[in-house]
């Protein structure tokens, strides 16, 4: 029987079950899956992505910070069409066609900075791993940060912009911010047209 190990040690979400969904999609003739994190939010999201397609799931603690996922995969099983908003809120829902993903600081949520950059992080990779994206991100006021040079989520967004989602930055933010020339990706937007894309949204997600 094939066997995969995937190290996700010291990978935040949605990162470990992209890793092991790449792993179980790598298996010819099915296999063993055994996949190595650091938490137990981890280890919860893998569980629950197993039940979810009907895998054979075991888990262990080997020592602090150290957690051991296995799976069973059968002949003919991959794990495509698992839904990854069933586990951590970094997963970003699919939705319809015209979804328009509004983000207007660089951190996600409320509370510690430093926390709040890591989850936009990766809420913008997790976006990166969706079979359906968004038509459109809107960045403004301190989300115009993201799209500009020195931003930590820069190459996500210019892989999503190339996959054909449009990038479009506040013209006024990136002016009061004095970060004009150093936006990296996508174009510049205006108010104006941010009311009327956001009016014709399907499906508006505010991280």
């Amino acid at each position: 029987m094939e066997k995969v190990v995937v190290d996700a040690l010291g990978d935040t979400c949605p990162v470990p079950v992209v890793k092991a969904k790449k792993a179980i999609k790598g298996l010819s003739k099915g296999g063993e899956v055994e996949i190595l994190v650091d938490n137990e939010t981890s280890v919860q999201n893998l569980t629950k992505m197993a039940d979810q397609k009907g895998f054979e799931v075991s888990s262990k603690k080997l020592g602090d910070k150290k957690y051991q996922v296995n799976m069973l995969v059968n002949e003919g099983e991959d794990a495509e069409d698992v839904d990854e908003t069933l586990f951590d809120p970094c997963a970003l829902p699919t939705g319809k066609k015209n979804t328009v993903v509004q983000i207007s600081s660089r951190y996600m949520g409320s509370g510690d900075d430093k926390l709040g950059g890591s989850l936009m992080k990766a809420f913008i990779y997790a976006l990166t791993q969706q079979d359906v994206l968004p038509e459109t991100m809107l960045f403004y006021n301190g989300g115009a940060y993201l799209t500009c040079e020195g931003s930590d989520a820069l190459e996500d967004l210019k892989e999503l912009s190339g996959r054909g989602v449009r990038i479009l930055t506040c013209g006024t933010c990136l002016n009061f911010y004095d970060i004009t020339q150093k936006l990296s990706v996508g174009e510049v937007t205006n108010m104006y047209d941010i009311v009327e894309i956001l009016e014709k949204a399907d499906r508006i997600i505010r991280p």
